[in-house]
């Protein structure tokens, strides 16, 4: 068999198997807003040092544009959350979930701080859900 030829073949199969199709590649369109958005783990503290931390959450999928955000808002006074963070995510629209996680930076160590979370569509547009206030310390 001639060189160019085996290239060709061995090409054809190793993208049949690993899923590599001319379809494959092509983006989907979004998927149909969810009825109803819920947390339905945390948000939680993942991680924190002392002039960062990272609050992670979890809710079914918003559906929507693929294009997501992650939000937090954040400050030392529970009645005066004026710091904002955000994240960008990509929805997965074949799961029923999504993990969302955001980062906190230039916060103040060993500092009580208050936050509560939410997330936004591409346009800005809430997905619906914010979480009661909660707290974390910085190390």
């Amino acid at each position: 068999m001639k060189k160019s030829l085996f290239v060709v073949v061995i090409t054809l199969v190793m993208g049949t198997l690993l899923g590599s199709t001319p379809a494959a590649g092509q983006l989907l369109p979004p998927a149909k807003r969810a009825a109803h958005v819920q947390i339905t783990e945390g948000p939680e503290l993942e991680s924190t040092h002392d002039t960062q931390a990272i609050i992670r959450w979890r809710s079914n999928n918003p559906g929507g544009s693929d294009e997501h955000y992650a939000i937090l808002h954040y400050g030392t006074d529970p009645n005066n959350l004026n710091l904002i963070s955000k994240s960008h995510i990509r929805l997965n629209q074949q799961h029923s979930y999504t993990v969302f996680r955001v980062r906190a930076l230039d916060l103040k160590p060993h500092t009580t701080y208050y936050y509560t979370v939410d997330s936004v569509d591409a346009s800005g547009a809430s997905d619906g859900v914010v979480s009661p206030i909660n707290t974390f310390t910085t190390k």
